[in-house]
């Protein structure tokens, strides 16, 4: 009994990393403001897609294959035993531009170096809230 059991976890566990994807992706356009936005997703100084409402942290990405995908990061809550109630922290944005994203779902996993060795990574985890097809011409 115990043997098809761990044949079973170790099958889930390999399949659900087949459905997670880590690419090199490039931060073509961002924006962060804590009150709700119009955020229209911008490559080379064009507006490319359609109008998301959002607030937070939002950005495009550039895909190895020229799509575009908007992601967004609406601040954590972050309960503290000491803490008032509601106590909230921003979103994790990364300042480079190349970074390496995990994309898992709906869910993109934002993962950029933080040290001057490369070593030390951050992480952040944002909502996928589009795809967009590679902008004409490019």
């Amino acid at each position: 009994m115990k043997f098809p059991l761990a044949v079973a976890g170790v099958f889930l566990i390999c399949s659900s990393s087949l459905f997670a994807q880590t690419l090199d992706v490039k931060i073509v356009d961002r924006q962060d403001n804590e009150d709700a936005y119009d955020y229209v997703a911008v490559y080379n100084n064009i507006a490319v897609g359609k109008s998301f409402k959002v607030h937070g942290a939002t950005f495009t990405l550039q895909l190895p294959d020229g799509r575009l995908a908007v992601v967004n990061c609406e601040s954590k809550f972050a309960e503290h035993m000491a803490g008032r109630v509601g106590n909230r922290r921003s979103c994790r944005t990364p300042v480079v531009d190349t970074i390496q994203v995990d994309f898992h779902g709906d869910n993109a996993k934002l993962i950029w170096p933080v040290s001057l060795d490369g070593k030390k990574m951050q992480s952040e985890t944002y909502k996928i809230l589009g795809i967009l097809d590679k902008p004409k011409g490019n």
